[in-house]
């Protein structure tokens, strides 16, 4: 056996290393836990280290020892229960798995923590790879990110999930997804063609279960296998990088899967998960929650952030399910949950670590967009920790969802009783910095599609859910939208299959997505629709309580005054003649958009390009505009 004692080697585990990571402060442990290739004394090998501190041994087993249990006796470093070995001989993309002996002498294989690849599911192995050696070249988007305020800068993100956007043409059995290079090919010319700022993927660290999307996580450091390397996800990011295309990873510290090869009770005891179940298991889930008391867990985290972020060049992270992590009793009955020490709900533990990472990642990475999946009032999601917040830069506006979604699919009959519903987001819109998300969790689970939501017949469907997306596309807030609803998918999102683009022949559906890249457009072209988000400076309701007629319409204000964007939208079937609607200025208003036009598949209802103001009050404004609304209708004008 090589004598690895010796610590010249700076991928060696030091003192030091052990200091931080025990304080939950080594932001690069990554670099030290894990299996990495080295040279010690001119001898090619790798270097393997991992934390199982309530282990009586640690052996490593692999590909490159014909997976003798044995042969590689692990040494334990005094300070923090890490266990350390070099193994000369082993090799890039070898396979392997630490057998720990538990302290009642059981035997137990589990996959490194730290692995940065995996065997190809349903293989659950880790396998050696080196990250280094990849060519970036994304420094400009790189240093223009870092400038950038994003509350004042246009967000829209295409959630994607790369198993099931689109089948290998040349193969269309299970698996013929696209990799990581040929996805990038294919989805940046989709992206850059309806003006999409950013991508959020799905299930990119390592999983499983096709079927939990990439939320039973149990490689949190590996880019998963099934589409690639880890150096083909480099290349992915860096040819969104290169098309001015922003990253985002959906990000899960929140909880684990009780896989036997994973996290759980890894080195025989509770040592990632907190050892009392009331704290550490969610019973609907049947997940392990990590234990965020504990420092080194907490490091695991933080560090996993910063890791994708710096060694993949990641723009930002949407951690998922917030709430549940910041409630104690979050989807637990009397007696399955035990309250904090002043005997309140609160995870003040949890409420730390959002803390600690959302103070760091924008010190050490500016212009990193940390976003919050949280679905509860929670304070200050997106104020600073110095404020006593959270620290995240954007929160989901969840409750805007819900109330668009449920007003979006009644009967036209009964909207006028559910008017509330689309106004009521305006009431608490400057409480955080918000997007307005229609992700994957509204179009599965018999929920329908965002097209097949909408009531009446099928030109009905199609021109309800034009005007929903003009409302939301002009609504404060960054914006969110999963694959296939911008061409009006029919079926509900599976991750068996890929998306229906054959509807795209169809004159709706292309008319759909043509409509979507129009929003797009606009939504880039005047800063009115994202400059001001978050305050009532940004947005005036014209007319907010017209029930009787179920009609909106507001009007959306730059900073500067100019190329402001008025909003009149009819969520009923009958046509509004001579609709007349108040302005704030003696101006002439231009036509941007009608959505009944017959290029994004409407009954071709015309509006006149021009239409000036008349000084005829109307909702409290001393001039207006009138119009004949077309039924079912959204209609845009600048001025």
């Amino acid at each position: 056996m090589v004598d690895n004692t010796k610590k010249g080697n700076d991928i060696f585990v030091s003192e030091y290393d052990e200091y931080l990571f025990t304080q939950g402060n080594h932001y690069e442990i990554y670099k030290k836990l894990g299996a990495h290739k080295t040279v010690v004394d001119g001898i090619e090998g790798v270097y393997f280290a991992v934390w199982a501190p309530n282990a009586r041994y640690v052996n490593v087993t692999g590909s490159f020892n014909n997976w003798d249990i044995f042969s590689h006796n692990m040494n334990r470093l005094s300070v923090s229960g890490i266990f350390e070995l070099f193994i000369p001989g082993v090799q890039e993309n070898d396979l392997y798995k630490y057998v720990i002996t538990t302290k009642d002498n059981r035997k137990i294989y589990k996959a490194d923590p730290f692995a940065n690849y995996s065997e190809m599911r349903p293989g659950n192995a880790s396998r050696v790879t080196d990250l280094n050696g990849f060519k970036w070249t994304d420094k400009t988007w790189q240093s223009e990110k870092e400038k950038k305020d994003w509350n004042k800068e246009p967000i829209a993100i295409y959630e994607c999930h790369i198993g099931s956007w689109m089948k290998h043409p040349a193969q269309r059995e299970e698996d013929s997804f696209y990799n990581y290079r040929l996805f990038a090919d294919r989805i940046v010319d989709y992206l850059k063609e309806m003006k999409y700022t950013h991508v959020e993927l799905m299930g990119i660290a390592e999983y499983p279960f096709d079927g939990s999307w990439g939320y039973q996580v149990t490689g949190y450091y590996a880019p998963t296998s099934r589409y690639g390397t880890p150096k083909d996800f480099m290349y992915l990011v860096n040819k969104l990088h290169e098309n001015k295309i922003g990253v985002i990873l959906d990000w899960v510290p929140a909880h684990f899967p009780r896989d036997e090869f994973g996290l759980s009770e890894f080195d025989g005891t509770c040592l990632y998960e907190h050892p009392d179940k009331r704290k550490g298991e969610h019973p609907d889930w049947g997940t392990k929650i990590f234990n965020y008391e504990k420092t080194e867990v907490v490091n695991f985290l933080i560090a996993n952030a910063m890791y994708w972020v710096k060694e993949f060049h990641v723009d930002g992270l949407r951690v998922d399910a917030v709430a549940s992590m910041l409630y104690l009793d979050y989807g637990k009955k009397d007696g399955q949950w035990v309250a904090n020490k002043y005997g309140e709900n609160k995870n003040l533990e949890a409420i730390q670590f959002f803390r600690h990472l959302n103070s760091i990642i924008p010190k050490r990475f500016p212009g990193t967009l940390m976003i919050a999946e949280e679905s509860t009032a929670w304070p200050g999601v997106t104020k600073t920790p110095e404020e006593d917040g959270l620290g995240f830069t954007f929160k989901w506006n969840m409750g805007w969802m819900h109330d668009f979604c449920d007003y979006m699919k009644l009967d036209p009959i009964f909207r006028k009783n559910n008017h509330y519903k689309m106004t009521f987001a305006m009431s608490y819109n400057n409480a955080e910095n918000y997007i307005l998300s229609l992700s994957h969790d509204e179009v599965v689970h018999l929920k329908c599609s965002m097209l097949n939501k909408m009531p009446g017949f099928t030109v009905d469907k199609f021109a309800n859910l034009r005007t929903g997306y003009t409302y939301m596309f002009t609504h404060s807030g960054k914006k969110l939208l999963f694959m296939g609803q911008d061409f009006a998918q029919e079926c509900e999102w599976s991750e068996a299959r890929e998306l229906e683009w054959h509807c795209l022949s169809d004159p709706l559906h292309a008319g759909m997505k043509n409509y979507v890249k129009k929003l797009l457009e606009i939504y880039h072209k005047y800063p009115c629709l994202y400059e001001i988000d978050n305050d009532w400076a940004g947005f005036e309701w014209i007319e907010a309580d017209d029930l009787n007629n179920s009609t909106y319409s507001y009007f959306r204000k730059a900073s500067n005054g100019k190329n402001n964007v008025l909003v009149v939208l009819n969520m009923t079937p009958m046509e509004r003649k001579d609709f007349r609607v108040g302005v704030p200025k003696k101006k002439k208003y231009k036509l941007l958009l009608n959505s009944s036009a017959e290029e994004f598949g409407g009954n071709g209802a015309v509006i006149p390009k021009e239409i000036s103001a008349q000084k005829v009050e109307s909702n409290g404004k001393e001039y207006s505009i009138s119009f004949d609304l077309p039924a079912y209708g959204a209609v845009l004008f600048t001025f």
